[in-house]
């Protein structure tokens, strides 16, 4: 395509006169001697005329429905980000107005309920039986069944705040040196507002193996009157506030005692307790 674009015009001589004479007639009488030379010079001949358009000009000026759809095409382009960008804004004030009421929930709440965590301390560590004499020969291991009467006291200092605890799912073991020695369970109960209740428990045993190390630990530590026991309580509670109750979580209570030797009529040298809820 050459890019031009040809129109032919075509006059008879009667036509062209007659269109002479009506353009000869516009021209003002007393300049119509000098123009008259003038257009004549100017006046193309009869016959096929050639119109010659640019290139750059047929591609350069699309059509005008093209310009149309363009100028839609482009102010969609533009609408799409700030759409995009309003959505997002949008989300993140949701998001932090949303953060702002639980802060501002909890403060409430904080302040209202004032929550104390619990506090828990051993009454009683005593070993009703051994199950075993650590003194007899062995060649590499000592079979034992220790049984232990523990009495724990839990302590509820808040003032709007009861707990709900429970047996199924809970857990009590004694252990010395990472070695479990006894097991047993807590017992179901409800703890009111700004109470203390004792709890007691037998730990038993069906056997547990020791090692020669273990058993000469515990000889040595008896000698010294301090042999260091792990009692950890996992107790399923549910906590009440006023008429509300909470899903079941679980207090983990880990316990640091110590006993002057291994006797039905040992000494309870010292015990420390810490407690943490598990969510």
């Amino acid at each position: 395509m050459s890019g031009r674009h040809e129109h032919r015009y075509s006059y008879s001589s009667e036509e062209d006169a007659n269109r002479r004479e009506e353009e000869n007639q516009l021209v003002p009488e007393e300049n119509n001697q000098a123009l008259v030379p003038m257009y004549q010079k100017h006046v193309p001949p009869p016959g096929t005329y050639v119109v010659q358009i640019p290139k750059d000009q047929i591609y350069r000026i699309p059509p005008p429905e093209n310009a149309r759809r363009f100028e839609n095409y482009t102010r969609k382009s533009k609408k799409r980000p700030s759409n995009c960008c309003c959505g997002l804004f949008w989300i993140l004030s949701i998001i932090l107005l949303l953060g702002l009421l639980a802060a501002i929930a909890s403060g409430i709440f904080y302040i209202v309920v004032r929550p104390k965590a619990l506090q828990y301390s051993v009454e009683i560590f005593s070993i009703k039986s051994l199950g075993g004499n650590l003194t007899s020969s062995a060649s590499s291991s000592l079979k034992l069944s220790p049984e232990f009467d523990v009495t724990v006291k839990s302590q509820n200092p808040n003032g709007k705040i009861s707990f709900y605890y429970f047996m199924e799912g809970s857990s009590a073991t004694v252990s010395y040196s990472n070695v479990k020695l006894s097991a047993g369970t807590f017992k179901t109960f409800y703890q009111p507002t700004r109470n203390a209740t004792v709890i007691e428990m037998v730990l038993k045993s069906n056997g547990v193996q020791i090692s020669n190390e273990t058993r000469a630990s515990l000889i040595d530590r008896q000698e010294l009157g301090n042999i260091p026991f792990t009692l950890d309580l996992n107790v399923p509670v549910k906590v009440k506030v006023g008429s509300i109750k909470t899903w079941t979580m679980t207090l983990q209570v880990n316990c640091d005692v110590s006993n002057d030797k291994l006797t039905v009529n040992s000494t309870m040298v010292s015990s420390k307790c810490g407690v943490k809820a598990k969510l």
